[in-house]
């Protein structure tokens, strides 16, 4: 499913208009984008958390030549199953 899929499902389910249930979604993802980006975690109980990690700086290496390479220190995104969510995709 894409993003216009999931407009025009929530739009059916909802009785809103495409228009504003497409509203709706992006402002539900500007404000998960928006908190994780501060440092807070998103939790939506049943589906799952979303949150900021921060990855170590590492040596890596480069396939073709094999060279080690220094791969920089950066700040990640993850995402946590909820339970609810989890359960139902393994039924």
């Amino acid at each position: 499913m894409n993003k216009q899929e999931l407009i025009d499902a929530i739009a059916k389910a909802t009785d809103l208009s495409k228009s504003k249930a497409k509203e709706v979604i992006d402002t539900l993802l500007e404000t998960i984008k928006k908190s994780v980006k501060a440092g807070k975690a998103v939790q939506l109980v049943g589906f799952g958390t979303w949150k900021r990690a921060a990855r170590k700086a590492r040596t890596g290496r480069n396939p073709q030549t094999g060279k080690e390479i220094k791969i920089a220190a950066r700040k990640v995104v993850r995402f946590a199953v909820g339970k609810e969510f989890k359960d139902l995709v393994n039924k």
